[in-house]
C-alpha cells in the first residue's frame, strides 16, 4: 500500500525523502526551515528546453556538484536503510564535468556510474527524479543481496 502512495506522489518515494533530508541535514542555522520539500528539490528538475539552454560542453559548477553528490550520498543512505550495510561514496570528476561515481558497501561495488555532461544534471520532472533514484537503490540492493559476504567484508 505504501508502494502506491509514492506512485501517486513523488515526494513520498523513499529516495526522495532521502534527498531532502540530505538538504535539510545542510542547513545548519534553519534558513531553509520554512521552505517546502518541492522548493528545496526545484534546482534537480530542468525542462528539455532549460537543458537544451545549457552549452553542450560546460564546466560544472560547484552547486551542480553540490546537488549531484547530495543525490548519490541519498541513494548510499537509502541502500543502507534498505540493507543494513553501510554504503559510501567515491566520486572522481574532471573540471570538464566527466567521470565516474560508485558506492561501496566493504569490498563490494554496489552501484557503478559514469558520469557525463555533469553541468547538465537534472531530470525532467520530479517523478523522473524518484524513477530514476529508485532504479539505483534497487540496483544497490539487489547487488548487496547477491554478494551479502563481500557487502559485510570488513
Amino acid at each position: 500500500m505504501a508502494e502506491a502512495a509514492t506512485l501517486d506522489d513523488p515526494l513520498q518515494a523513499p529516495i526522495v525523502r532521502e534527498l531532502v533530508k540530505q538538504w535539510r541535514a545542510q542547513d545548519t542555522h534553519g534558513v531553509w526551515d520554512s521552505k517546502s520539500d518541492a522548493t528545496l528539490l526545484a534546482p534537480y528538475i530542468l525542462t528539455r528546453e532549460q537543458r537544451r539552454a545549457i552549452p553542450l560542453m560546460g564546466d560544472p559548477d560547484p552547486e551542480t556538484l553540490w546537488r549531484l553528490e547530495l543525490f548519490y550520498n541519498a541513494v548510499g543512505l537509502a541502500i543502507e536503510r534498505a540493507t543494513g550495510v553501510m554504503v559510501a561514496p567515491m566520486m572522481k570528476m574532471s573540471h570538464e564535468g566527466f567521470g565516474r561515481l560508485v558506492l561501496t558497501a566493504g569490498r563490494l561495488i554496489a552501484v557503478n556510474k559514469q558520469l557525463r555532461d555533469v553541468h547538465r544534471f537534472g531530470f525532467d520532472s520530479l517523478e523522473a527524479l524518484a524513477a530514476e533514484g529508485g532504479k539505483l537503490v534497487a540496483a544497490g540492493v539487489e547487488m548487496i543481496q547477491k554478494y551479502p559476504e563481500l557487502a559485510n567484508y570488513g
